[in-house]
């Protein structure tokens, strides 16, 4: 469920909403405490469009890396998605385009779904959820203009002053032949104290962008934009909650096949040595040195993934991500982030990247065009 008051968090059984309660009512007295059903290992999409009140064109479909329960501003995006399927992302324009002409839109709306069952029968099984609509524009318009080349700001001003769709010469969705990568920017390291779990609370300052042709590529230039530069060979640490063991097999799988070194907390160790991953158990703070903290101190980590649950994180974890952020070590705190990071380093091991100018990937869209 996740719950709000002057605070959000996300929580997962009796004791934790219990805890929580009794510390809403301490510092909300008689405010009201709001909850909402949570989505689990829901995927959550961004949807752009814009009406002039008859037609509407939708401006970008964005997937968001880390799952539905992250705060959309600190959320990882892809336009266009990676892993949605066809079907899935029609669904989502005609609900899109449907509830623009029944809201009377004219100008930029902003659409915010959660999907669930994709990961079977490729998602015809999916269920699509609307989180929210926003009759406005949202915090993605410019990063949509500049994936797409169209100016959405300026086509729905003209919309809004009594020029139609037609009229501006503005027909189908652009869909790019190249992704592009939206990455949050955080503050973390000027804020000593502050743990880098991400939630329901937006935390990020900033946003970067990485574009290339394939999604492993642009998410390691966003990544590299961001202040991260990932590694290619090395030594991955990996401490999950229990929640999250089984679907951590395949991610240490694909590491494994990388030629990384896999190190790891006596419990998640042990779970992934049984499912057939070679990994070498780590000491935490708590159990003596020398222990994961001196392993980050010493540069024997070159990557880390360390997933907990709620807000409460226990004193091993919280310390392991300090550790990482103050060593400049490339972390991620969800599994989803883990997933998107080894598809990036499998990509900069196949190929290197290069650079190439906005325009040059304009002219080549508008030549796929037959423009």
């Amino acid at each position: 469920m996740r719950l709000g008051g002057r605070a959000m968090e996300i929580v997962h059984g009796d004791k934790d909403l219990e805890r929580y309660m009794r510390e809403a009512v301490r510092v909300s007295e008689k405010s009201p405490v709001l909850l909402d059903r949570f989505l689990d290992d829901a995927i959550e999409v961004d949807v752009d469009c814009i009406s002039d009140g008859t037609e509407v064109m939708i401006g970008g479909i964005m997937e968001h890396v880390e799952a539905a329960g992250i705060h959309s501003g600190d959320s990882a995006c892809s336009l266009p998605p990676y892993t949605l399927s066809a079907a899935l992302q029609d669904e989502m324009r005609r609900q899109t385009a449907a509830m623009a002409r029944a809201l009377g839109v004219v100008g930029l709306m902003n659409v915010q779904f959660a999907i669930q069952g994709t990961e079977t029968n490729d998602g015809a099984d999916a269920v699509v959820y609307v989180l929210e609509v926003n009759p406005r524009a949202s915090r993605t318009v410019p990063f949509v203009s500049k994936a797409t080349g169209q100016q959405l700001a300026k086509i729905a001003a003209r919309c809004m002053a009594g020029r139609t769709l037609a009229q501006q010469g503005i027909g189908a969705e652009v869909t790019p032949g190249y992704y592009s990568v939206k990455e949050a920017v955080f503050p973390f390291v000027k804020f000593p104290g502050v743990d880098t779990i991400l939630g329901p609370e937006m935390k990020s300052t900033g946003e970067v962008m990485g574009i290339d042709s394939s999604f492993g590529l642009a998410y390691a230039k966003s990544q590299l934009a961001a202040g991260w530069r990932l590694p290619l060979t090395g030594t991955v640490y990996i401490s999950v909650h229990n929640r999250h063991k089984e679907k951590t097999v395949a991610i240490a799988h694909s590491f494994q096949e990388m030629g990384f070194r896999i190190v790891g907390t006596r419990g998640t160790a042990a779970y992934l040595g049984d499912h057939g991953i070679t990994i070498t158990p780590i000491n935490k703070l708590t159990e003596g040195r020398p222990h994961v903290l001196d392993a980050i101190k010493n540069g024997e980590i070159q990557l880390m993934i360390n997933t907990s649950v709620g807000r409460k994180s226990s004193y091993d974890g919280y310390n392991i991500r300090r550790g990482a952020l103050i060593y400049n070590i490339p972390y991620t705190t969800t599994l989803a982030g883990a997933r998107a990071l080894s598809e990036a380093i499998a990509a900069l091991k196949r190929q290197d990247w290069e650079v190439s100018h906005l325009q040059d990937y304009y002219r080549q869209q508008a030549t796929d065009n037959g423009r």
